[in-house]
């Protein structure tokens, strides 16, 4: 085991170079855009031992079936990023719900319309449709730091904003607030699937992502529980709900705060060493080859990746529309059972956390993503199917198990959509693909969450639900149409025959001759 600077040697995953051992460090695209490290060092001498393949490309001498390859390493810092990360998701995620499970409290406090309460939550998804380009482009241009803080940071202040709130006229004041944590949410939701190939080698990239979900999942789970007990129902003494409220703003202020220092203490851009030799490849794109805007026109033609974006809004929208309506659900059938309600929600997304790390766990042990994500979409149907139709059975305890069951399924997918994008997508950007589903999912979110409160309120909530059953159906159909092309796993395994570049050789913009190709042999 080799330590140096807080490093250690992945089992397994070291290398060595074949080229002079003083080459300086290799500028990287997937961290910054190319050109922002480019100043400290810089380009890679040929390596005078080495006559034989002077011509060849840097990444194909080094990276070649049977040769040598680029050392890798584990930094002991990725458990913290990950944990830090995994943190302040969470705290973003219970802003989020927090006002949806306390619907008919909040309604009474502000004296607004339940249609008002929910918009406190599509502002989240409202809110990152136009925004995901450029923060997208910000994660790319100025890395993963700038990001992690930016989002930590308006996360806080916008827990600051609503402690601003609490009296019943204020319903602007926590709608803005409401509205800079949903802006803080853009820069969250698409750096698992980021962090998760920075910092984790092959055989825990999968997992990791499914922790860096968690969190978030974790806090909708907290966002579920903890406000009915936090503020219960006091319509005739609206000082004491105010009282009650302010517990709940001022404790997600504080917690919210800590966790931006330890952010800006914890998280680095990269580890010293890449952890797995598909980042190593990145690592040698040459910076003229990166283009943001043909990382998207790429993503936009790789049909998989198209078929994937519309399944995985449709099952992650639909997840946020049963979330945003199911205390109005709950109490349509249980009157008064608010408490109740936020426990079934906590069922739900407790079960999706398990289902979450075993699809993890799952993945990096067979990699069977296509397979694994259909089968899951297929029971998720099946769970929304069986909780529809036991709703209005007049037994909590069914809905305490079908929801768990619908939970599994449903949250579980959402590390899957992840992890099979960046699969199918490699070498692109992977908070690119991850903030396009994102942006997906909330599209769907929006247009579910209104029709089927729409049909919620007018009719029932077995129509609503229905109706996402019908769109689910739709996204098995989609899921089974995806072609399943693991290019990330073929570069760890050493089995690519792929062209590695964001910019087509025949691009009128680059030449041909910068354009990195990556050949290995079986």
């Amino acid at each position: 085991m080799v330590e140096d600077g807080g490093e250690e040697e992945a089992e397994g995953e070291s290398g060595e170079m074949p080229a002079a051992p003083a080459a300086p460090p290799l500028q990287r695209c997937n961290g910054f855009l190319p050109g922002k490290e480019a100043a400290g060092g810089e380009e890679q001498p040929a390596a005078p031992a080495a006559p034989a393949a002077p011509a060849a490309p840097e990444a194909e001498a080094m990276l070649a079936a049977g040769s040598g390859r680029v050392e890798t390493r584990l930094s002991r810092r990725r458990l913290a990023v990950l944990a830090v990360f995994s943190c302040y998701s969470l705290v973003n995620a219970f802003q989020w719900i927090q006002y949806s499970i306390l619907s008919n409290v909040f309604a009474g406090f502000y004296s607004v319309s339940f249609p008002q309460i929910d918009w406190l939550s599509m502002v989240y998804m409202v809110a990152y449709v136009p925004l995901i380009l450029p923060a997208t482009w910000l994660l790319d241009a100025r890395g993963l730091r700038l990001t992690a803080l930016l989002g930590s940071g308006l996360n806080a202040l916008g827990a600051w904003l609503k402690c601003g709130s609490l009296a019943p006229q204020r319903y602007p004041v926590t709608l803005a607030a409401q509205a800079v944590c949903a802006v803080a949410q853009v820069f969250i939701l698409g750096l698992p699937s980021r962090i998760a190939s920075v910092w984790f080698g092959p055989t825990e990239v999968s997992t990791a992502c499914a922790v860096a979900v968690l969190g978030n999942q974790l806090g909708t789970a907290i966002g579920f529980l903890l406000p009915p007990v936090l503020v219960p129902n006091t319509p005739n003494d609206i000082d004491l709900m105010a009282h009650n409220i302010s517990i709940m703003f001022y404790g997600t202020a504080i917690v919210s705060t800590l966790l931006f220092f330890l952010t800006g203490v914890v998280f680095e851009e990269k580890p010293k060493y890449p952890p797995s030799h598909s980042q190593a490849v990145l690592q040698t794109i040459p910076p003229e080859d990166y283009s943001y805007k043909q990382s998207i026109i790429n993503l936009f033609k790789n049909i998989p990746f198209v078929l994937l974006l519309i399944s995985y809004g449709i099952m992650t929208g639909a997840f946020y529309s049963v979330s945003t309506l199911l205390n109005q659900m709950i109490v349509t059938h249980y009157e008064g059972e608010e408490v109740n309600a936020g426990r079934i929600g906590l069922t739900l997304v407790v079960a999706g956390m398990v289902g979450s790390i075993i699809c993890g766990l799952w993945l990096d042990y067979t990699k069977t993503y296509k397979q694994t994500t259909l089968i899951v979409y297929i029971l998720s149907f099946i769970g929304l199917l069986v909780f529809t139709f036991t709703l209005d059975l007049g037994y909590l305890i069914i809905v305490f198990v079908t929801g768990g069951v619908l939970g599994f399924f449903m949250t579980g997918y959402l590390p899957l959509g992840f992890e099979f994008a960046v699969e199918i997508t490699y070498p692109e950007s992977e908070g690119t693909s991850s903030g396009l589903l994102n942006a997906s999912a909330q599209i769907f979110g929006i247009l579910f969450t209104l029709v089927q409160g729409k049909l919620t309120t007018d009719y029932s909530p077995r129509a609503g639900n229905l109706f996402l059953c019908a769109w689910i159906f739709v996204g098995i159909i989609l899921t089974a149409l995806i072609k399943s092309d693991l290019r990330r796993h073929n570069v760890n395994s050493g089995i690519m025959n792929l062209d590695v570049k964001a910019v087509p050789v025949d691009s009128p913009v680059e030449p041909e001759s910068t354009a990195l190709k990556i050949q290995s042999a079986l």
